[in-house]
C-alpha cells in the first residue's frame, strides 16, 4: 500500500453520501474524518487540521456557507462544496464565502478525485512569493520576469489587461473566480459591474491562447459564475 494521502474532512449528514465519500476517498489511501452536523464539523476543522474538506451546504443546525465563512476567517484550507443546489446563486455564494470549488450531486468519482488534486495544487501556492517566478499550465507557460508568454513554445503578443487576466486565472489555476472578482483584480474596484468588459477581453484572450477558441479547452466558463484555468 503507499503512503496514506491528505486528511480529508467529509462534512455530510446523508449517510449514502457519506458512505460513498468514505469508501471511494479510503480506496484512493486518503485519511478520513467525518462530521454531521456544523458544530461538530467546526471542532473537526479546529482540533484535527485537516488538509482538505468537502462540504455539504444543507446540514441540520445550519449552513455550510456560514461555516465555510468561519472557517476562512482563520484557514486557507481548500473547500469543495457538495451540494443538491444546483443553482447558479447558490454556487456564487459558496464560491464568495470562500470555497475553492462546487461539485453538483450526483458526480462522480473520477470527477470529485480530480478536483480534489486541482484545490490541493492551489492550496500549496498559497503564501508563497510567485512575483517572479514562471507560471506554467498545460501548454501556456508565463514567465513574469520578462512579462513573456508562450504557447507550445511560441511566443504570444497580449495586451496589458490580457496579460493580468491570464497572470490572475493561472495564479489561481483550477479554482472558479467571480466574474466581480476578476473585475476587481484586473480593472479595479470602480469596474465589478462591468461584465461585458470581461466577456470581451477573455474572448480576445482565447482567440491568442485557445487552438480553437469557439470551444474552449483551458480557458472555460462556469456559466453565470465566473472563469477558470484548467490545469488537468
Amino acid at each position: 500500500m503507499s503512503d496514506p494521502k491528505a486528511l480529508v474532512l467529509i462534512v455530510e449528514d446523508e449517510w449514502q453520501m457519506l458512505r460513498f465519500l468514505r469508501t471511494a476517498l479510503s480506496a484512493q489511501d486518503y485519511r478520513v474524518l467525518e462530521a454531521s452536523t456544523l458544530k461538530d464539523a467546526l471542532v473537526a476543522a479546529t482540533t484535527h487540521n485537516p488538509e482538505l474538506i468537502l462540504l455539504d451546504l444543507g446540514l441540520p443546525d445550519g449552513d455550510g456557507i456560514d461555516l465555510t465563512r468561519q472557517i476562512r476567517q482563520w484557514s486557507h484550507v481548500p473547500i469543495i462544496v457538495i451540494s443538491a443546489r444546483g443553482r447558479e446563486g447558490d454556487k456564487v455564494a459558496a464560491l464568495d464565502a470562500g470555497a475553492d470549488d462546487y461539485l453538483t450531486k450526483p458526480f462522480g468519482v473520477n470527477e470529485l478525485l480530480a478536483r480534489m488534486r486541482v484545490a490541493q495544487r492551489h492550496a500549496a501556492m498559497v503564501g508563497t512569493d510567485i512575483s517572479s517566478t514562471v507560471l506554467e499550465v498545460r501548454n501556456v507557460r508565463i514567465d513574469q520576469a520578462k512579462r513573456e508568454v508562450t504557447v507550445d513554445g511560441r511566443e504570444v503578443h497580449l495586451t496589458p489587461i490580457e496579460y493580468r487576466l491570464l497572470v490572475l486565472l493561472a495564479k489561481n489555476a483550477g479554482k472558479v473566480l467571480l466574474h466581480r472578482q476578476i473585475l476587481k483584480e484586473v480593472w479595479g474596484p470602480p469596474y465589478v459591474n462591468e461584465t461585458h468588459y470581461l466577456r470581451v477581453f477573455m474572448t480576445q484572450l482565447r482567440q491568442k491562447i485557445e487552438s480553437d477558441p469557439a470551444r474552449p479547452r483551458l480557458l472555460v466558463t462556469e456559466p453565470g459564475v465566473g472563469y477558470r484555468i484548467k490545469d488537468g
